[in-house]
């Protein structure tokens, strides 16, 4: 598993993102940290891929049917890179510009994480595109046990019939842990209790919040 060589944060904001596997809870503690930042003018929320992706007919094949027949899955992964360029390049950099938090469901580490888990651990152009990446200033990885994942995912109304491939998500969990380990990310376990998993987070916080004033005092 080779680093990502991400660009540095040159802003004088700060930058949050939270990865995992579906049903991982980093849904669960995004909303509780977002509750604990407060929903000021100073947070900004946002998500990837956006939905322009989300509801493309090929994201959709590889999210709710096992027959993928119709599409190369590099295809997809392009899409949803060149997405996170876009989304990153015209709305996160200009927000922390500004100075803004700025909280990402997913991020750049997803790409990664799903096309080395399909089977492309020998493409380098993913590493190419993520130099014109900004490199979080705090990245967690919330990991549970796939089976506890599942439950979870199943337990909502509007997925409890939704496809899953069980066999990638437990690559996919494999995935998230070494590309954590191989770009100073933070693991979040949540098989622990909430309130456990949050403190982790609210610690990790903390600190990146210090360093983000202190860039605002400096200027």
């Amino acid at each position: 598993m080779n680093k990502l060589n991400m660009k540095p944060n040159t802003t004088t904001g700060v930058l949050i993102t939270f990865c995992g596997i579906d049903g991982c809870g980093k849904t669960t503690m995004m909303n509780r940290l977002i509750n604990y930042l407060g929903r000021g003018s100073n947070v900004y929320v946002t998500k990837q891929p956006t939905n322009s992706v989300r509801t493309s007919d090929i994201f959709r094949t590889y999210m709710d049917s096992p027959d993928h027949d119709a599409y190369d899955y590099r295809s997809l992964s392009l899409l949803a890179a060149s997405d996170r360029i876009q989304h990153g390049s015209k709305v996160i950099e200009p927000k922390m510009d500004k100075g803004k938090i700025v909280l990402s469901d997913r991020y750049f580490y997803s790409c990664l994480a799903n096309l080395r888990a399909r089977g492309y651990e020998n493409d380098k152009w993913i590493y190419e595109i993520a130099e014109s990446v900004v490199k979080p200033d705090v990245a967690f990885f919330f990991d549970a046990p796939v089976e506890t994942a599942i439950k979870r995912v199943r337990s909502r109304d509007a997925e409890k019939n939704r496809y899953i491939d069980i066999g990638l998500q437990h690559r996919l969990r494999d995935e998230y842990i070494q590309i954590c380990h191989s770009n100073g990310g933070i693991i979040v376990p949540t098989v622990i209790t909430e309130e456990q998993s949050f403190n982790i987070v609210k610690t990790e916080v903390r600190r990146g919040l210090q360093k983000y004033e202190n860039k605002r005092t400096a200027i």
